[in-house]
């Protein structure tokens, strides 16, 4: 048996998860079988950032360190046989980003207790780990409100010489979420081809990107829901809703090194055509109160169709109304302008495109359709916070979990940090009722009357 029985760290109130700003206190404990000699017991409290090229790999390429404290509770002497207790406290930088852990890097904070001894004499030290998160609050991000949309016309080449056009668009009711939130996604198809298309998938994916001199981007597929197929000359309507998992939040304010995205991808196998919606994930939800009425209303059916064509009525309008109106006389409308990406995408030929291309809400008894489902890759992410609070979501915000045998898929992520309460630290209540995978609905073809009054 060594001089040395036990040395360990310990936090007030065990507690492991802290905020930007907050002091963390707690004391070393040491238990001596023998009397030692030492120069001085130290304890240090430090957070950086580490990156890499190899996956897994704790030699770090590239390092940003946020703080490093230490200081000295206990001077040169002996300590006698017996158990030794030394408070410490620490304030934590404001500055400081919230905790991460991914496949090429990591965002650390820990407490270090190290027990410098004579010249040839064994140094004992030991360490601790803590965690940080820095609340996103989703309303504080610029241009959050209102949908994320996007569309796309692609032509295609099929049996040698036919050639084809598919028309896509899609888009999600918000874009900022946080766990246990609904993303509500939203499909318009116009296959303008002779041949039948591969289902329609709707994907949450994360993209992490770690700033090395070459940077590492990492693609993972976080949940995946599909539908069926379109046939030839259809037009058709698909919905579907994810529920976000327990994930990181967006950003990752104060750190350089590494950066955290997320969209939902949108796309049709054979031909291959697919668009991006870029969303958020925080962990204050966002307060459509807050919202200004003109960018809390979602884009209509129309606008998704033809949003150029809203400009032409309140110009011709404006001609036929006569000077004198009695009354006060309104504020000026601003012309309206597209809800739609503004990337430029191939356009169809002017001949195949039809209007009405986003389809109805019709079932269609004779479409291929697949089971739909939502499956959670157990292997589609790790990271440290985020760490999800449920006074931040509305009062209504609990549900029960989505059950039964068409909703499948891992549901843990792997926080490395214990809850306080025995549960997962992650775990938060739903502020929407789960989608019922059993009914969601397939795609659908627009009705006759949708269609004609598109077309005028």
């Amino acid at each position: 048996m060594g001089k040395l029985e036990a040395i360990e760290v310990e936090f007030n109130e065990n507690k492991v998860v802290y905020t930007p700003g907050e002091s963390i206190s707690g004391k070393v404990t040491v238990k001596l079988n023998q009397p030692i000699q030492c120069k001085a017991i130290k304890v240090s409290c430090n957070g950086f950032c580490g990156i890499t090229t190899k996956i897994n790999d704790t030699a770090w390429t590239t390092e940003e360190q946020y703080f490093n404290n230490t200081i000295s509770v206990a001077d040169k002497g002996t300590l006698k046989q017996g158990d030794h207790q030394f408070p410490f406290k620490f304030l934590i930088p404001a500055s400081s980003p919230t905790s991460f852990e991914g496949s090429y890097g990591k965002i650390i904070y820990r407490v270090r207790a190290f027990i410098e001894t004579p010249r040839f004499a064994k140094d004992y030290s030991t360490e601790k780990p803590f965690y940080l998160l820095s609340l996103l609050n989703l309303n504080e991000l610029p241009d959050i409100w209102g949908p994320s949309t996007s569309e796309v016309t692609q032509q295609f080449t099929y049996m040698l010489l036919k050639t084809g056009t598919i028309v896509l668009k899609a888009g999600t009711d918000m874009k900022g979420y946080t766990p246990g939130q609904i993303i509500k996604v939203s499909a318009y198809i116009h296959n303008q081809s002779s041949k039948s298309t591969g289902h329609i998938a709707a994907s949450l994916v994360q993209r992490v990107t770690y700033e090395t001199k070459k940077p590492t981007h990492e693609l993972k597929s976080i949940v995946e829901a599909e539908g069926g197929g379109v046939k030839s000359g259809r037009e058709v309507k698909w919905e579907e809703q994810i529920i976000v998992p327990a994930l990181p939040q967006s950003s990752l304010n104060g750190c350089e090194l590494i950066k955290i995205e997320y969209y939902v991808k949108v796309s049709l196998k054979s031909p291959d055509v697919s668009l991006t919606l870029p969303i958020h994930i925080g962990n204050v939800s966002l307060d459509k109160k807050r919202c200004h009425s003109k960018k809390e209303i979602p884009p209509s059916k129309n606008e998704l169709v033809a949003p150029e064509a809203e400009a032409e009525p309140s110009a011709s309008s404006s001609m036929n109304t006569p000077a004198a109106q009695p009354g006060p006389r309104p504020a000026p409308r601003p012309t309206p302008r597209s809800r739609m990406s503004s990337h430029s995408f191939p356009s169809a030929p002017p001949t195949e495109y039809h209007h009405g291309a986003e389809g109805g809400n019709l079932m269609n008894a004779d479409f291929p359709n697949k089971r739909q489902s939502q499956a959670v890759s157990p292997n589609a992410f790790s990271y440290a916070p985020g760490l999800f609070f449920p006074q931040n979501q509305p009062p209504n915000a609990s549900a029960p979990a989505p059950s039964g045998p068409s909703s499948r898929g891992s549901t843990g992520a792997t926080a490395p940090y214990p809850s306080g309460n025995g549960a997962h630290p992650m775990a938060a209540p739903l502020s929407h009722p789960p989608p019922d995978y059993g009914t969601s609905a397939y795609p659908q073809e627009a009705p006759p009357s949708y269609r004609e009054s598109c077309n005028t």
